[in-house]
């Protein structure tokens, strides 16, 4: 628990999971709390949070994850951040990707049409990405609607 200048944090560890709550007064023992939710784009994340932490609260299992990434969009994030530190530490593209797929498999020659250092960029570029706030929408599932 830890006061700031918004209000009050608080991490509750019940069973394995931790659970982050915020409150605007310092929090009174044996009080009745609601959960405030604003209409905005993440209340659907923010409702299943709000629920987990009533479930746990009430010795229920907390439930899954609101979403979790596959194992494929895992390693692609992995290998565009590790491209981007490569950039960001001044390498060209043939030498991010020869670390990244390995030297033998970036031709002598036609370098410039070569299919890994089109990927090779778009991994720079999505790295950038991540960096310039785009790690955000990890945390929100893909939405089929939009």
């Amino acid at each position: 628990m830890r006061r700031a200048v918004d209000g009050w944090h608080a991490v509750l560890r019940i069973g394995p999971l931790e659970h982050r709550v915020w409150s605007r007064e310092p929090p009174v023992l044996g009080a009745s709390y609601a959960a405030e939710l604003p209409l905005d784009g993440d209340f659907d994340a923010r409702a299943y949070a709000a629920r987990r932490l009533w479930r746990a609260i009430n010795g229920r299992s907390s439930g899954p994850a609101f979403h979790q990434l596959s194992k494929q969009r895992r390693e692609r994030l992995s290998v565009a951040i590790r491209a981007l530190d490569a950039h960001s530490a001044g390498g060209s593209y043939r030498i991010i990707a020869e670390a990244l797929f390995g030297k033998r498999h970036i031709p002598d020659r036609a370098w410039k049409t070569h299919d890994l250092r089109n990927r090779t960029i778009r991994l720079v570029q999505n790295g950038l990405a991540l960096m310039r706030g785009g790690y955000r929408k990890l945390l929100r599932p893909e939405r089929r609607d939009e």
